[in-house]
């Protein structure tokens, strides 16, 4: 085969082995998961699997004698296979596996071979064994249990050593998921492959997979053995940047964002190219497919239901597709009778909120007097009716109610509920302190002229329990949430949009002496003034009931603004697309043996395969997310503004929280930051989980670079950093601001600043979508309406029924049910969702028992901290997330059940 021939074909320079064979890291884990009989046969219990197996009498009685010392004596060892199943399938996957099993039993089989870490000192060429092949596949591969164990007896020389790598050629037609390997027969004790992949048929990919043990090693410590092989291995997932992908390969690669528009359907659809020196953006992951028709440099589109290329590995199990597949299922469900009736009607919107309601209670709405024109025009008076049973029975066709409605139905009107979700609601992360007022614009007023803000003293000094406006800001009272800069270079251009209304918003908070805050002014700007509008205005809280509807409509299109930039910046820019590159570099860069890879494997699951889908489904011209939200076909475009500003070295929890002026250092605290509010959910949860993801990658990276210049000199460590810089962030990567990666301290900070972002971060910024936003006039991620004035022509008609003009301002039933569906199937937890503090394989994961344990400890200390947020939540001197219809804060609350909790810290950013 070309990798025997490659690998014999080398010659290895005599350099020093590590020390290796009678390491405590190949003996099993802990000692009550292996019992050993009087007969020799052992049992080992790693994760959910059990193999049995007995020590090979060959070996047990096996004893060289003087006369053979120079003669090689061969004896068996056992492989252990766990290879994973299908639950459902389709005739055609059924009729190749039947195919398979006939063509096992004449010789198209599966082949092992196992390589050693030691090179053999004739030939100097690694160690191999002779070739093995799985046994009762024809047999085994028909059972319907979701794991399935299979064996191969291998055939290697007495003087063989410890494997460290083997190589599985599949001959069969279709693909198989490998999930662990175990080799039993050496004295050492069972020597174990984390798998978890596929191995794909030759007709697919003609070379052997490698898989490598789990035992760590930096590159230099690498045994002369499988030396080669971890470049090999590391130079096939690179690939060569050619040829368009296939879904079986497993190649990472980089591009920028050229496939979100689709120009061969019209100027409509065309959207501008992110990434490179005119908009920069980070970059995604390659699939190479030929450009349109109409603009070479656009990528041609893949509509769903086919699928984008990712590493086949990055794929959705079957889990977790069944879960995604069903919520998409429930979300075309829910937008059938609501699309039904727009047909008909041509425009339906609200006509109060009791209709809003009643898509919880009653499901989706045929309660809207036209029923018999839907029988009508659809001629299926039979679906229509179980339709409307399943929605009363609560089927599909039923909306859950969002958690915000739990509680208090109209919590969502009140001021404090409105001020309590800057801080404890779906996006926590926006307010900051105020450091001077007026507020400031950094926009260029060459373009944009002067940006003034028309905030004026005499605004709030009448909330300020006394004090001046000085004296607050000084004594960390004021606070605002300033979306001003983001959104008036887009204003025009939105607005020209039909159905689409914006402003650039400003709002102040005091800080109560209840450790609350209350909003004291909206600003509310626009680029120049529409006709019948003023373009920059000011509203404070009403003091009477006619001007109370215009307070709620001011804070709507700051939830909007709101909506916009958490969606586009915080969860998509900071925490899908700007990790990417990370991923997609350690997947190039770090070989699987590579104990950081080790670390950062579980934080990367799936989130390439779900960034595709957005690329396919959510982000790309007219789709989810340019439907559901203000700033239309301009929402990557504000994305890609935002990541102007973005910063790696700021983007940790205590870094983000100074940057915003929400904290201080202060050394004699635990964190080291003195947080300016108190009662801070988001923040105070947060760093109890920082500091815990800190001790641990701190504990992890010292055992392996225990001298600084190890980190210099780990050229694939390196690789992968400079990489993420110079190709995956490209556009940024002249800034002096990225840190530096010299030792173990700057790893450290590196890799728990990572880890954050893919755990923490993103399930603080995704899993309170449809609990908070659920409910649209909660947070309507889109507005229709500017507010009147007394010159605006429909003054008249908002002073006639506010209530309703109010309503006209939010999205229309059919808009606010497609967003609605869609943040449901966001907000969902699959039920093979790996926690933090978990992961697979969770004793074998690596072959450094000390690390394992130390994990162990890592674990627990997740665990103590989700105790101490269940007690925050039930402490009444914490406003914020405890009392009288107030939701507790739960978002960072490591574990959660399957669907949607408002709580759970998935490993990674998988949804």
């Amino acid at each position: 085969m070309a990798l025997a021939k490659e690998l014999m074909g080398t010659s290895i320079l005599q350099e020093k082995q590590p020390s290796f064979h009678n390491s405590k890291s190949l003996k099993p884990m802990h000692q009550n998961h292996v019992s050993i009989s009087q007969n020799g046969s052992f049992q080992t219990r790693f994760g959910k699997v059990v193999v049995k197996s007995a020590i090979s009498e060959d070996i047990a009685k096996f004893v060289k004698s003087e006369k053979d010392k120079e003669k090689a004596v061969s004896f068996k060892v056992r492989a252990v296979l766990t290879v994973r199943n299908k639950v459902q399938e389709d005739f055609k996957e059924t009729l190749v596996k039947k195919i398979d099993a006939f063509a096992d039993q004449i010789g198209r089989n599966v082949v092992l071979e196992l390589f050693s870490v030691e090179i053999d000192s004739k030939t100097r060429a690694p160690k191999k064994s002779k070739e093995g092949v799985l046994k009762d596949w024809s047999q085994k591969s028909n059972l319907k249990s979701e794991k399935v164990n299979y064996t191969s007896d291998i055939l290697v020389e007495s003087d063989f050593g410890v494997p460290g790598a083997i190589t599985i050629t599949n001959k069969h037609q279709k693909e198989f998921y490998l999930e662990s390997i175990t080799i039993e027969g050496f004295v050492c004790g069972p020597v174990y492959f984390p798998c978890n992949s596929w191995v794909q048929s030759v007709n697919d990919h003609p070379e052997p997979r490698i898989f490598f043990s789990n035992q760590p090693y930096l590159p230099d410590q690498t045994p002369a053995g499988i030396k080669l092989l971890r470049e090999k291995e590391l130079r096939d997932l690179r690939g060569d940047g050619t040829g368009v992908r296939k879904l079986s390969d497993r190649i990472y690669d980089y591009d920028v964002y050229n496939d979100l528009g689709n120009p061969d359907r019209g100027n409509d659809f065309i959207r501008p190219l992110l990434g490179g020196q005119k908009i920069p953006y980070p970059r995604r992951c390659r699939t190479g497919r030929t450009p349109s028709d109409t603009d070479i440099s656009a990528e041609s589109r893949v509509e769903k239901p086919f699928p984008l290329y990712v590493p086949r590995d990055e794929q959705f199990d079957e889990s977790k597709q069944n879960t995604f597949s069903t919520s998409r299922l429930k979300a075309v469900l829910h937008n059938l009778l609501p699309s039904m009736v727009a047909s008909i009607s041509k425009k339906h919107d609200f006509k109060g909120f009791s209709q809003i309601e009643s898509l919880y209670s009653e499901g989706v709405l045929l309660k809207l007097g036209l029923q018999d024109d839907l029988i009508k025009k659809l001629r299926l008076p039979n679906l229509v009716t179980r339709l409307h049973e399943s929605s009363q029975g609560g089927g599909l066709l039923k909306y859950d109610t969002p958690k915000i409605l739990s509680k208090d139905r109209f919590s969502w009107l009140r001021d404090d509920e409105f001020a309590r979700q800057a801080l404890a609601g779906v996006n926590p992360v926006s307010i900051e302190k105020l450091k001077v007022f007026p507020p400031v614009s950094q926009l260029d007023p060459e373009i944009y002229g002067p940006q003034e803000s028309a905030l004026k003293e005499e605004h709030i000094l009448g909330y300020l329990n006394g004090m001046t406006v000085q004296q607050a800001i000084e004594e960390n009272k004021l606070f605002i949430i300033d979306y001003h800069d983001i959104y008036l270079p887009f204003l025009d251009r939105i607005n020209a949009l039909d159905e689409r209304k914006a402003y650039a918003t400003r709002t102040i908070f005091f800080l109560t002496p209840s450790g609350t805050l209350k909003p004291i002014a909206i600003e509310l700007s626009l680029p120049r003034a529409l006709p019948g509008s003023q373009p920059k205005r000011v509203l404070t809280p009403p003091i009477d009931a006619t001007s109370n509807w215009t307070w709620q409509l001011a804070k709507a299109h700051v939830c909007s603004n709101d909506a916009g930039v958490h969606q586009l910046s915080h969860h998509w820019l900071r925490t899908h697309a700007a990790m990417e590159p990370f991923i997609l570099s350690a997947h190039r860069q770090l070989s699987a043996m590579h104990p950081i890879y080790k670390l950062l494997d579980p934080h990367m699951r799936y989130t390439l395969e779900i960034n595709a889908i957005a690329r396919q489904n959510l982000l790309n011209a007219d789709g989810v997310i340019e439907q559901g939200f203000t700033p239309g076909r301009y929402c990557m475009e504000i994305s890609a503004a935002a990541y102007k500003h973005w910063r790696f070295d700021l983007e940790g929890l205590p870094a983000d929280l100074i940057r915003r002026g929400m904290a201080v250092p202060d050394p004699s605290q635990r964190h080291g930051l003195k947080l300016l509010i108190e009662d801070y959910p988001y923040a105070s949860d947060g760093l109890l989980i920082w500091e815990a993801i800190q001790d641990w990658v701190r504990t992890y990276v010292n055992r392996y670079y225990p001298d600084p210049s190890l980190v210099c000199n780990d050229r694939e460590l390196q690789a992968w950093y400079a990489e993420v810089i110079n190709v995956g962030h490209a556009d940024l990567r002249y800034e002096n601001w990225w840190p530096t990666l010299a030792n173990a301290e700057d790893l450290t900070a590196i890799l728990t600043t990572i880890i954050w972002l893919a755990s923490a971060q993103h399930a603080a910024l995704n899993f309170g979508q449809y609990p908070y936003g659920g409910y649209i006039p909660n947070r309507p991620p889109r507005m229709r309406r500017l507010i009147p004035d007394e010159n605006d022509p429909e003054y008249t008609s908002f002073l006639e029924d506010p209530q309703n003009y109010f309503l006209l301002a939010l999205p229309s039933m059919l808009q606010s049910t497609k967003y609605m569906a869609v943040v449901d199937t966001l907000s969902t937890h699959s039920p093979d969702e790996e926690y933090i503090g978990e992961r697979q394989q969770r004793d074998t994961w690596s072959g450094d028992a000390e690390m394992v344990e130390a994990f162990y400890g890592f674990a627990s200390e997740i665990q103590r901290i989700e105790k101490e947020i269940e007690k925050r939540n039930r402490d009444m001197s914490l406003k914020n997330r405890c009392g009288a219809g107030v939701l507790p804060y739960e978002l960072l609350a490591p574990s959660s059940e399957p669907g949607v909790t408002c709580r759970g810290i998935p490993n990674s950013v998988s949804i």
